[in-house]
Order: structure tokens, then C-alpha cells, then sequence
């Protein structure tokens, strides 16, 4: 492949396809405010409307008068960016080229993924204290297989008691967290039919109300120590990206072609009494 019949719009596309396929923690967020996203430094405005009063009703008496509606508004800031930029050289044979061109295109698309989202899964720092089990430096431990479903109900209660929607909940777990759950026959036997026909990448099954979805990048302090498991619902976090550039050129040195691109995203814990967060051990 030269940069000759080289599409960028193409290319873009094919990258943003790849990004949600490879990456969890965006996949749980709201993205229904990208918009346009031009440039990084861009802001995205979410605008909400506060709550609305409700008053005792007596017959034949004045009702109160209209209350200010308060708008909420909040900020999600176009503010992070990574790139990938990859070279061919000329004397790697003319069939194979498109092939590698391809398969690295994929490798830079599961890079950006999962930097974005290592980026995303930091923001359990901003959820709601009260809705913290465990502590960093005194984390939670589990001494049977039967605590780690007993701890995704212990989550969902504390999403329970701050209104959290029930609908679209999430979690995401470790690989070891989902293999103590397949040991635990409440989580194996519940929803069976549902389990089976979850097509989302990640997703391993549904149990205590939760899509449970798998991921290496929960945030840990060590490879065996406090793991932040962090729990949701659709609105809890919102993300957006967007690939700014793909572009082929020569480079000036080489007899080769080469890619490079762009991209930018920002996310952001848009409403922290909606999330949950345990703080765990992994089991010795």
C-alpha cells in the first residue's frame, strides 16, 4: 500500500470501529455527548435540570409559587491525546504490505483503547465517600468464593440507597473476582438464558442486578493488592473521543510509508452518588 491510494476518512472510520471493541470502561459510559469534537482543548457542556419540589396539595387554598428550575451544568473536557505513528519499509514485499499495514492499524486501534481506558477507570477517586467499601491501605478481603457475590450485593444496596436507576447497571470486575464468582452457584444458576445471549465485549454474565463486565485495567495498587472494583449505571460517567488525524506521508530518511493519527477524549464521573466502589485484595 502507498500513500498514493491512502483514504484518511477511511482509516478513521476503521479505527473508531476498533476503539469500542477493545476497550470496557467506555463502553459503560454515556457518550451521547460527543458532538463535534474539532480539536483537543474542545468542551462538551452537559447540561441537567436540579430537582423538582413537590408539595403537600389542600383543597380550596393557593398552590405556592413556580420554583426556579437550577441548571446544573458541568464541563467534560476534551483534554487527553495519544498517537500512534508506524512506518513499512519499501523492501518488505508488495503483497505482505497491506497486510501488516492492516494488522498494525488494529494493534495502534487496541493501544489507544487502552489507554483511554486506564484514563476512565481513574475516576472512581470522585465517587461519593459514603459509597466507598474498604480503604485504600485497609482493603476488604475475601476468605470464601461465596464474598465476592456477597460484595457485588453489598454495592448494589449502596446504589439502592442513593437512587441509582436500576436500569443498565454495570461492574467491573478482575479476571481472578469473576473466577471466584463461577465457583458461586447464585451467580452461575441466576439469569441463565440472559448470560448466554450478552454479546458485549467484556460482559461475562448478569447477577445481584449488574451487567458484569471483565477487564485487566481495573485500578490496583500492586498485582495481589487493593483493586478498585467500581460499579454503576448508564449515567454515572459520560466519555467522548475522536480520531483527529490519520495520515500517510514519507518519511524524509527512509524509503518507506508510514502512518501516523490522532486521538483525542476526555471523561468525566458525571454523577459520583451513582457510582460504587469496593476496594479489595486479591485472594492469596
Amino acid at each position: 500500500m502507498s500513500v498514493n491510494n491512502f483514504i484518511p476518512a477511511v482509516w478513521s472510520a476503521q479505527l473508531l470501529k476498533f476503539l469500542p471493541k477493545m476497550s470496557v470502561y467506555s463502553q459503560v459510559a454515556n457518550r451521547d455527548y460527543e458532538g463535534e469534537i474539532k480539536d483537543m482543548g474542545d468542551q462538551v457542556k452537559i447540561n441537567s435540570v436540579g430537582a423538582v419540589t413537590i408539595k403537600a396539595f389542600t383543597k380550596n387554598t393557593n398552590i405556592a409559587a413556580a420554583d426556579d428550575l437550577t441548571d446544573a451544568q458541568k464541563i467534560l473536557l476534551i483534554n487527553q491525546g495519544n498517537y500512534f505513528n508506524f512506518q513499512v519499509d519499501d523492501v518488505d514485499k508488495t503483497q505482505t504490505k497491506p497486510k501488516v499495514i492492516g494488522e498494525a492499524t488494529e494493534n495502534a486501534a487496541a493501544g489507544l483503547a487502552d489507554a483511554a481506558d486506564v484514563y476512565i477507570a481513574g475516576l472512581y477517586a470522585g465517587a461519593d465517600a459514603g459509597n466507598v467499601i474498604g480503604e485504600v491501605g485497609t482493603p476488604k478481603t475475601i476468605s470464601a468464593a461465596a464474598d465476592a457475590y456477597n460484595y457485588l450485593v453489598d454495592m448494589a444496596t449502596i446504589l439502592d440507597e442513593s437512587n441509582t436507576p436500576k436500569i443498565g447497571r454495570w461492574v467491573i470486575v478482575p479476571s481472578w473476582f469473576h473466577g471466584l464468582l463461577l465457583k458461586d452457584n447464585r451467580f452461575v444458576q441466576a439469569g441463565t438464558d440472559t448470560n448466554t445471549n450478552i454479546l458485549f465485549v467484556g460482559v461475562v454474565g448478569k447477577a445481584a442486578g449488574f451487567n458484569i463486565y471483565v477487564s485487566n485495567n481495573v485500578p490496583k495498587a500492586t498485582a495481589t493488592t487493593e483493586f478498585k472494583i467500581q460499579a454503576g449505571y448508564a449515567g454515572t460517567l459520560s466519555y467522548a473521543e475522536q480520531i483527529l488525524f490519520v495520515e500517510a506521508y514519507r518519511p524524509e530518511l527512509r524509503f518507506a510509508d508510514a502512518i501516523k493519527g490522532l486521538h483525542v477524549y476526555g471523561a468525566k464521573l458525571v454523577r459520583p452518588s451513582t457510582m460504587a466502589v469496593l476496594i479489595i485484595n486479591r485472594p492469596a
